[in-house]
């Protein structure tokens, strides 16, 4: 059984390139919903249908045992009723994980003051970091920042230029006096470099790559049952909704192999 790892399109991409570093023989799946991204812009109903699509295809077609909605929108809007509403029912031996809890939980490590998160709408909407962020501790402020075109000018590799919208965006934090920024999509790393340009490097920036593999190491750790099931071949498969010639340019210079593309249909 395999590890799957899902994402509205290639923002995933970068936690999938660090979880298959961490864990070089266990077997992984990717499955970017490319064809229907942005999910930021979606209805909570759409998010969640669409990502349980998803889930269902990699539970079904693709034998996966866990799977990683590497998608803080996913995560937000749909997570918690596939736990809820799917899983008992029909996949009781399956586990679907978010990526919103272990990054709130790396960053109240930090006992940070004020917290800016960057997101998509759907993800500011549902307030779940400052929810999330104030459970564990009452005293954190958290200021929260749509940034609805990044995710598109992303996916079409037009990175060049994104700065001056990257600085609109960011200006909302500039006199909140926060001490931590978070990148609240899966997409935002590729701007780090242009981010910490804009920002200066006395805010911590939390980038989620850096924290889902050593999660999910602790996480297999607890659950030995999950572990030994996971088959250890080393292989690896990336599944599209759409193959376009900027997933496939960019699977290939971030994953750095001859990456073969397989288009899937989600229904």
């Amino acid at each position: 059984m395999k590890i799957g790892v899902f994402d509205s399109g290639l923002g995933g991409l970068i936690i999938f390139k660090e979880l298959i570093k961490k864990f070089p023989l266990h077997d992984f799946v990717y499955l970017g919903d490319v064809k229907r991204l942005p999910y930021g812009s979606r209805s909570d109903e759409t998010i969640f249908e669409y990502t349980k699509q998803a889930v269902e295809y990699l539970f079904e077609k693709r034998n996966c045992k866990l799977i990683i909605l590497a998608c803080n929108t996913a995560s937000a809007r749909a997570l918690r009723r596939i736990q809820q509403e799917l899983l008992p029912i029909r996949y009781p031996d399956r586990r679907v994980l978010g990526v919103i809890i272990p990054t709130v939980e790396d960053i109240v490590v930090l006992s940070p003051s004020v917290v800016g998160v960057l997101a998509t709408s759907a993800t500011v909407r549902s307030g779940v970091y400052k929810t999330e962020l104030n459970k564990l501790n009452k005293k954190i402020k958290v200021f929260e920042k749509s940034a609805p075109s990044l995710v598109t000018l992303i996916e079409n590799d037009e990175i060049n230029f994104i700065e001056p919208i990257l600085k609109n965006y960011l200006s909302f934090f500039l006199n909140k006096k926060i001490d931590t920024l978070v990148l609240g999509c899966t997409h935002y790393p590729v701007l780090k470099k242009q981010i910490k340009k804009i920002i200066g490097n006395k805010i911590k920036i939390i980038s989620q790559e850096e924290i889902i593999p050593r999660k999910l190491k602790d996480y297999l750790l607890r659950h030995q049952e999950i572990e030994k099931e996971i088959t250890k071949n080393g292989d690896r498969q990336v599944l599209v909704t759409e193959i376009t010639d900027a997933f496939g340019k960019l699977s290939k210079k971030w994953l750095k192999n001859n990456t073969i593309l397989e288009k899937v249909v989600l229904e």
